[in-house]
C-alpha cells in the first residue's frame, strides 16, 4: 500500500510539473514507475505505455538514456533556475558558488547520460 500511495503521489507531482514551468516532470514519473513496479503492475504498464511519457520512461529504464531534447530542456531549466536565484535572492558569494557547483553537477550528470532518440 505504501508503494502504491507513493507512486500515485509521484504521478500527481509529475502532472503538476507538466503544467508548472521549472518544476520537473520526468523524475517524478520515473519514481512513480519504480513504485508501481513494487505495487501495481497495471499502473506500471500504464505509465510505460503512455503515449507521451512512455518512451522517455522506457529509455531511462533500459539504458539510463535521456533524449537530446530532454537534455536541452533540463540544462535550460537549471540555467534559468540559477539566474532566478541570483536575481531574486542576491546571495552571498559563498552561497552562490555552492548553488552553482550543485547545479553544475546536476547538469553534468544529465549531459553524461546516454542520448536516447527523440
Amino acid at each position: 500500500m505504501g508503494w502504491l500511495a507513493l507512486g500515485l503521489l509521484c504521478v500527481l507531482l509529475g502532472i503538476i510539473g507538466a503544467i508548472l514551468p521549472l518544476m520537473p516532470t520526468t523524475i517524478f514519473l520515473i519514481l512513480a514507475a519504480g513504485c508501481f513496479a513494487r505495487s501495481s503492475p497495471r499502473l506500471e504498464a500504464w505509465l510505460l505505455n503512455h503515449a507521451r511519457f512512455g518512451p522517455t520512461l522506457r529509455a531511462w529504464r533500459a539504458d539510463g538514456a535521456i533524449s537530446r531534447r530532454g537534455k536541452i530542456a533540463a540544462c535550460s531549466g537549471i540555467t534559468i533556475g540559477f539566474v532566478l536565484f541570483m536575481v531574486g535572492a542576491h546571495p552571498r558569494l559563498w552561497l552562490a558558488l555552492t548553488v552553482a557547483a550543485f547545479m553544475l553537477a546536476c547538469a553534468f550528470y544529465v549531459v553524461s547520460r546516454p542520448t536516447a532518440t527523440d
